[in-house]
């Protein structure tokens, strides 16, 4: 079997509501969704939600790194060999997570579909039967976010993943209000998404939570402070979680070393797709270290992609992709049992793509296609 051709759409994925985080405010999400063929007739999808604050990628850059540099190096391979195809990607351009994992995603959705057997089985098999779903708090005014937070445990959510990291007086408040108005029985996690900066800022935050019976706190410095996380661990009572901060297996090395975390937050967008991500989560696990698959926001597709992951690793005890409920729009049909996520054994990634609703969200978009001495 042999990729055949690549199809790119640039789109624009609608919000119900702006999304909110320390460092940017989203009226929607940009995406790249690829559609990959190869000459069995069978297609895969996948899908780069890229963020400029995390890997260093835009949404422009992505699509052109998949259009001008991945997309030849990968034409006329053999999907199936996804640790051959990495390498290839791997050598041909350093870094580009984001775009990467979009044909990684695509190549197993292929593979899936070519073995008719859904990709967590490809993967080490099913260990998780559901996983709860966490709802996520966008930054807003302290009661905002108390009276949201009340709405979703009356639809029946009991853990939240608040977002916070603007200035540490009104961050306290807010996680504070949350607090109060839920109650002691639910569960809240705090992202600070790098806003605090620095472990001093950070602990002085910390402090005035310890009433609050925080699940955990991630990445409340800034990513590359290793250091910071370390002793921000040592002088906390609160259990931390990683994400910025950890990349790829490099970071994820120097984080087990100098045991920086507690917890930490693979992403399918920062380390090159599911195969890397299955990777880092058996690092960690070698290390007694806990793992959650987390978001970009993505669509169904990359969505699902993750949720794969999360279901086939006993060490991933968490997950929050819920992009696709965020969604008026959505390219995919990616099936929530709200407040749980319960996958299907639908071949693939299991998710049937709506090829007219692609067509409406999609900005520009272009193929590439194998020539015909390669063929």
């Amino acid at each position: 079997m042999k990729i055949s051709a690549i199809h790119l759409y640039a789109i624009h994925l609608p919000l119900h509501v702006p999304f909110v985080v320390s460092y940017h405010s989203y009226d929607y999400m940009p995406s790249v969704i690829v559609k990959v063929e190869t000459d069995e007739g069978i297609v895969g999808y996948g899908e780069a939600v890229a963020d400029e604050h995390v890997t260093g990628e835009s949404w422009e850059g992505v699509y052109q790194i998949l259009k001008n540099t991945l997309a030849p190096v990968v034409m006329g391979k053999n999907p199936m060999e996804i640790e051959k195809l990495h390498d290839h990607m791997n050598k041909t351009i350093y870094g580009a997570p984001t775009a990467k994992a979009a044909i990684d995603i695509a190549c197993f959705d292929i593979m899936g579909k070519k073995l008719q057997q859904p990709v967590y089985q490809l993967i080490g098999g099913r260990y998780h039967d559901e996983f709860p779903i966490t709802h996520v708090l966008s930054i807003a005014e302290p009661e905002e976010m108390a009276v949201e937070a009340a709405a979703m445990v009356e639809q029946g959510y009991c853990s939240f993943k608040m977002k916070v990291g603007t200035n540490v007086s009104l961050d306290v408040k807010r996680i504070q209000a949350v607090r109060s108005k839920v109650g002691e029985e639910i569960a809240i996690r705090v992202d600070v998404n790098q806003g605090w900066k620095n472990s001093a800022t950070a602990l002085t935050a910390l402090k005035q939570l310890q009433d609050c019976n925080l699940d955990w706190v991630e990445q409340p410095v800034v990513a590359d402070d290793i250091d910071g996380m370390v002793e921000i661990k040592a002088k906390s009572v609160f259990p931390l979680m990683i994400d910025e901060g950890l990349k790829g297996p490099r970071e994820m090395l120097e984080i087990i070393q100098k045991r920086a975390a507690d917890k930490v937050n693979i992403k399918l967008m920062k380390c090159g797709g599911i195969y890397p991500a299955v990777k880092l989560a058996h690092q960690a696990e070698l290390a007694g270290l806990e793992c959650q698959i987390g978001s970009m926001v993505e669509s169904s597709i990359g969505s699902a992609a993750g949720f794969h992951v999360a279901f086939s690793k006993k060490a991933i005890t968490s997950v929050e992709l819920t992009g696709p409920l965020k969604f008026s729009k959505d390219v995919g049909n990616l099936h929530y049992d709200v407040p749980f996520i319960r996958l299907t054994d639908k071949p693939g990634l299991g998710v049937d793509v709506n090829d007219e609703m692609m067509r409406e969200l999609t900005v520009f978009h272009e193929s590439v296609y194998l020539k015909e001495e390669n063929v």
